[in-house]
């Protein structure tokens, strides 16, 4: 599989698989076949796997751990910390917290769910208001010098944390939504991540599954599907977002592609340091989606994209409204 380097050095698979669809729940009913995709990407050439605490909490780490024991050494893991989360029940009670005690307690918990002794990517999940980012920073740099981090992230930060953070600790990779269809980080992050030397690690690369081309006015949601309280996902909001799933098919069957190859390949096109990181239950979609890698978009079909898709307006915001504001987005 084909690699790239993130910041600091980091090299990685040039497509990561996120974990978090697999158990964000106390229950993961599929749990063995989650762990044969996990074991499955290992063997395709996949080494960047992504986690977190808060998803579950716990249970996600716990089977990530499970699924990579006797592989460590093939793989790189990222996890995070930030919510927060009661360290003695798991609890997730309600917000951020990333004051330096919350943060090396949240480290050590997901060593032991791991069985690692160190994490390759840790992640700050969301920038914590109440907490200077230069005590952040400044913790993860401990972490670093114990030899129980290797290297540093922020997820969904604003230019100015990413400076701050920077300016103690060198980051590697900023994990944030970004896709043909959530294209906010063009106007300031992605310029400050190349001053900086930082890669990016867009999350949702395929619009929480609606760029696949599968999802439209009639699909159905089941309840505790997050997708349903979702402001872009409302009927009337994916009926008019269908512009944006055509144009994407329309370059695809020009080229022999499905719409999922076509989005991830227009995400690795835009530079040379970003790492699409998507999820999947499936063996078979996880091969469709690293087939994006063989998918070659000319200056014609990245043009035809990108005037497209500016000339479409996506309706819907991409959280509910609480969640942004919970989130500080």
């Amino acid at each position: 599989m084909q690699t790239r380097k993130l910041g600091q050095g980091l090299e990685v698979s040039a497509l990561s698989l996120g974990a978090m669809g697999y158990g964000k729940s106390r229950d993961i009913p599929d749990r063995k076949q989650m762990i044969g995709v996990l074991r499955s990407a290992v063997d395709a050439g996949m080494d960047f796997f992504d986690t977190a605490e808060v998803y579950g909490p716990w249970t996600n780490e716990e089977m990530v751990g499970e699924a990579f024991a006797g592989v460590r050494d093939e793989v790189k893991i990222a996890t995070k910390f930030g919510w927060n989360i009661d360290q003695k029940t798991g609890e997730h009670l309600g917000g951020v917290n990333s004051k330096p005690t919350q943060i090396r307690s949240a480290v050590e918990g997901s060593l032991k769910r791991l069985g690692t002794d160190y994490i390759d990517l840790l992640y700050q999940h969301r920038v914590d208001p109440d907490v200077p980012m230069e005590d952040v920073a400044g913790t993860v740099k401990e972490l670093i010098g114990e030899g129980k981090v290797r290297y540093f992230g922020l997820s969904e930060a604003g230019v100015r944390s990413i400076r701050r953070a920077h300016a103690v600790h060198p980051v590697a990779a900023l994990q944030s939504e970004y896709s043909l269809w959530t294209r906010d980080p063009e106007r300031e992050i992605i310029p400050t991540l190349e001053e900086l030397g930082i890669g990016l690690v867009p999350f949702s690369p395929l619009g929480k599954g609606f760029l696949t081309g599968k999802i439209d006015g009639s699909t159905s949601f089941a309840s505790n599907d997050f997708r349903a309280q979702i402001p872009r996902f409302t009927e009337e909001n994916r009926q008019a977002n269908q512009k944006l799933v055509e144009l994407i098919r329309s370059v695809g069957d020009r080229i022999g592609a499905t719409p999922a190859q076509v989005a991830l390949a227009w995400l690795l096109a835009q530079k040379p340091w970003i790492v699409p990181l998507f999820g999947t239950r499936s063996v078979e979609r996880f091969k469709e989606n690293v087939g994006a890698l063989a998918v070659e978009l000319s200056d014609d079909d990245l043009r035809a994209l990108r005037d497209g898709a500016e000339a479409i307006r996506i309706e819907g915001e991409r959280y509910p409204e609480e969640v942004m504001r919970r989130s500080g987005l």
